[in-house]
Order: structure tokens, then C-alpha cells, then sequence
């Protein structure tokens, strides 16, 4: 992995977990995976990734956390599932 920019990367609508607002963020690439969640910025679960590839990801999710919080915010989970 030279880029996170290079992963799939799915983004949740706004989500209540334990109390806070956050959204659940995973990276994909072939069988690897990464699961976290912003505003923590921290991958919760993986499979395939180094620490240092894991570093980069949090590093990655810091760093555009505004975006993404943004992005997560503008998902309405109920329109998506009645999309044809």
C-alpha cells in the first residue's frame, strides 16, 4: 500500500455508538480490510495491514477528518436503501 487514496473506501451515514456521534470507516483492498471509526480516527478492527500501513490509515483519517465527517453527515441511510 503506497496511498490510502488508493483503497476502496466506504463511508457510513452519522451513527450513535456507545453514547457519541461517530461514522464507521472501511478500507478495502482485495482481501485486506480496515474498520474505524472518525471523530476517534482509529482503526478498530483489520486484517492484511501492517502497523505501519494502520499508522498511515489513522494518519489519513486525522487529516481529512473534516471531509469525511462532512460526507458521513450528508448520507441518508433510508434514501440509499431505496435507490434502484
Amino acid at each position: 500500500m503506497n496511498d490510502p487514496t488508493e483503497l476502496n473506501m466506504l463511508i457510513s451515514g452519522v451513527i450513535d455508538k456507545e453514547g457519541e456521534k461517530k461514522a464507521c470507516i472501511y478500507f478495502s483492498e482485495g482481501e485486506r480490510f480496515a474498520e474505524g471509526y472518525v471523530p476517534d480516527c482509529k482503526i478498530t478492527s483489520q486484517k492484511g495491514f501492517s502497523e505501519e500501513e494502520i499508522a498511515k490509515l489513522e494518519d489519513y483519517l486525522f487529516e481529512n477528518l473534516a471531509s469525511i465527517k462532512r460526507t458521513a453527515a450528508g448520507i441518508n441511510p433510508i434514501k440509499a436503501m431505496m435507490k434502484d
